[in-house]
This record gives C-alpha cells, structure tokens and sequence, in this order.
C-alpha cells in the first residue's frame, strides 16, 4: 500500500499522482468519442448519426450501474485503508467484482426482452428505428462487459495503481478505435458495427484488470472463495454507489430529455446536438477525471482522520475543477469550430457550433458540482451525494428545459443545461459549506 502517497506526500503532488493518470485515460476515451462520432459521421445519414445519439444514453445507463459498484466500492474500501483493515477491503473489492457480473448479465436480459418499448421511450421514429435498434441490440448484447469494467478500473486506485487504470481504459479504447472503421465500412455493419467495437474494447480492458489484479494488487481480488459480506457492508456500498450511478442514469435521462425536446425542431437537430456533445464531453471527462482522481486520497485522509490533510485536499479539487472548467470554455470555445467542422454532414455543422457554444458556458459550474460530488462520495456521505447527482441532469434539468423550452423554444432547450449547471453549483456550495461547519467542528 503507497502510505507515503496517502499519507505524506505534498497534498497537490499526492493528487496529481492519482488523478493524472485518470485524467489521460479519459482523454483516450474522449479520443474515441470523437473518431467513433467522425467515422459515424462519414457515412453522410443523418438518420444513422441520429439513430446512434438516440441509442447513447442505454451505454451511458451501463456505465451508471457499474458505477454502483466501482465508486461505491471504492469509496469504502479506501476508508477502510485510511483504518489500515485491509481485509475487510480485500472482501469487498471481491463483492464488487462479481455483484458487477451479476448485474451486468441481468441487464442484458431484460434490455433485450424489452428492446421495443424501450426504443419507443428514446424517441425513435421511422427514420432511426433501424440504425438505433441495431446499435442498441450489441450493446445490450455487451452489458456484462461493459458494466464490470467501471468496477476494478475505480478499485486499483485504492492501492495507488492509478497508472493501472488509466493502462485498461486506454486498452479498451484504442481497440474500439482500431476496429470501428473495420466494423462500419470494410464490413458494411454501419451502427451495428460501432457498437460491437465497443463491447470488445470493453472486454480486452476487462482481461487486464482481471490479469494485474491477480498478479499486482496486495490487499484488492478476485477471489471467489473471500465473497463474505455482512448486510451492513453491502448497504455501506450501495449508499455511495447508488448516488454516483444515480449520477450517469441522469445524465442518459438528460440526453434522452434533451433529444424529445429537439425532435419537433428536425433530426437535423438531434444529430447536431449528439456532436457538440461528443466535443463537450471533451471538458466534461478531464473535470471529472480531476475529481474522480483524487477520490482515494479524500477518502483514505476521511479514514484516517487527517483533518488537516483532508481539508488541503478539499481546497486544492475545488480550486483545481473550476480552473479546468474555465481553460476549457477558452480552449474549446477557440478550437470547437474547427472540431465540430470536421463532422460530416455540412447542413449539421452550423447548428452543432451554435450548441457547443452555449453548453460550454456552465463548464466552470459542473466543476464545482462534480468536486462536490465526489467529496460527498469519498466520505461516505449518501445524502448530499444523492441530492447532487440527482440534481444537475436530472430533477433540476428537467424543470429547467421545461420552462425554458415554453419560454425561448430552440434556443431554450440548447440553454438548459448550463442554466441546469449553475442552479446545481449553487446546491452544492450550500451542502458543503453546511457539512464541512459541522464536522471540523469536533
């Protein structure tokens, strides 16, 4: 176990350390978000672009549920570590692991028993039916992958083994890239074609984690014969990790909201705004990288009761995100012309750029949403967890897009979300300061 990383090194290093390598490894994701979107793109059917933006939020629903397991997990165990009761760890890390399996095959069967009425409930019509069914038909085919993935990718930075993690989730992606033009062109598979690019990058950064777990890890496993869980465990797990996938379910009822809301406006639309999404998510995943980084650190010093220590690394996320989310409303706010440019079709593009445009200006407040968070979730703190991540794509979201889409129509739908990020920062700001009063007041 890296105790002096946790424990002695510089609070600014010692998070870096951690959340560096989180934050490479959703740049190669990213990077695949964009060539997966560019190699969709140059087919030039709008109505299979669409068709995939509208199956997006079942992937985005997968990654909420591994999330369950991975960041509640993780959370726990890391607390664990700060108390130096490493055993107890090692059992939930076995927990986690396979209570993913077990979720992700049972997903995969009901995505597949309810695959019409589910399509129906994204909003495809005649036009996307297809493309989006064949998309969704492999994903849900992939579940059991795709969902234990976010578990032992999450878990290895509780020993320190951020590299690790980053080493698996750019192994998936890279394979997902390298076989995405394979799949939609030389084989003619189209949306199909993405998405089983997608679950076999998943399953190759699945062996992996399974692989450097086995042989690296002292105290995480995958040892079946150590799955013994007491009740108050698994409802210690849940706690955390309900609230951080309750986080990416809103974010796939965001999208699905957002599309419903843009379909009386044309599928013309709904492409445009699946692409300035690919390209925010540029900013998105580096913040939450950040945030999610230096979780084990929060957690380990929570632990261990290094209140000093822990409050150095609560004022080096917050000031770290909201300077991320403002470099980005900069930098992609001067390069996002050129990167939603290279999306084909054309009569998108005008329309793609309008929408980066006004998404970007709530990047400073989702920094602030998303450290929040993820303090909330390192100290085992449920309910402003849970209040957050049903907050900013979620009940909020939906308020706010309501209103706004009777108000400003077009353009009110499109202004939602950074509406959404700033009502949510100010949430969060008032739950944090409220916790952080009462418990340094010991």
């Amino acid at each position: 176990m890296e105790n002096e990383l946790f424990e002695k090194t510089k609070v600014s290093k010692a998070y870096m350390t951690l959340a560096l390598p989180v934050v490479l490894g959703m740049v190669v994701s990213l990077i695949y978000n964009m060539v997966d979107t560019f190699f969709i793109a140059r087919t030039g059917n709008t109505a299979l672009i669409a068709g995939v933006s509208l199956g997006t939020p079942i992937f985005t629903l997968m990654i909420a549920l591994g999330d369950i397991f991975g960041v509640g997990g993780s959370s726990v165990i890391s607390r664990l570590f700060g108390k130096k009761e490493y055993e107890d760890g090692r059992r939930i890390s076995v927990f986690c692991f396979y209570a993913a399996i077990a979720v992700g095959i049972a997903v995969s069967i009901i995505l597949l028993a309810a695959k019409q009425p589910i399509l129906g409930l994204l909003g495809c019509d005649e036009t996307t039916w297809q493309y989006a069914g064949d998309y969704y038909q492999w994903i849900a085919l992939g579940a059991p992958f795709i969902i234990l993935q976010l578990t032992p990718n999450n878990l290895l930075r509780t020993e320190g083994f951020a590299k690790a993690s980053m080493i698996g989730t750019m192994l998936g992606a890279v394979v997902n890239i390298i076989l995405d033009p394979i799949f939609i062109y030389t084989l003619g598979m189209g949306a199909a074609g993405a998405a089983i690019a997608t679950v076999i990058g998943n399953i190759c950064g699945d062996i992996f984690y399974v692989i450097f777990m086995i042989k690296k890890c002292r105290y995480l496993s995958v040892d079946f014969r150590k799955l013994k869980m007491t009740g108050a465990e698994v409802l210690a797990v849940l706690a955390i990790g309900i609230p951080a996938s309750v986080t990416n379910f809103m974010q796939s009822i965001g999208v699905t909201l957002t599309n419903r809301f843009l379909q009386p406006y044309g599928t013309d639309k709904v492409a445009a705004m699946g692409i300035a999404l690919k390209i925010i998510m540029i900013s998105v995943l580096v913040m939450v990288g950040f945030a999610f980084g230096g979780q084990p650190l929060v957690g380990y010093n929570y632990g261990a009761k290094n209140k000093k220590r822990l409050s150095e690394t609560i004022r080096f996320a917050f000031l770290l995100e909201v300077l991320t989310g403002a470099g980005m409303v900069v930098v992609l706010g001067a390069a996002g012309g050129a990167l939603v440019g290279a999306e084909k079709p054309a009569d998108v593009i005008a329309v793609a750029q309008q929408i980066l445009r006004v998404q970007l200006i709530g990047m400073p407040f989702v920094g602030i949403v998303l450290a929040s968070t993820c303090i909330f979730q390192a100290i085992g703190n449920g309910a402003g967890a849970m209040i957050l991540s049903a907050g900013r794509q979620g009940v909020i979201f939906a308020i706010v897009i309501f209103c706004a889409s009777k108000l400003a129509g077009f353009s009110g739908v499109i202004a939602s979300q950074p509406v959404s990020d700033f009502l949510t920062a100010l949430v969060a700001v008032m739950i944090l300061l409220q916790w952080k009063k009462k418990e340094f007041a010991k």
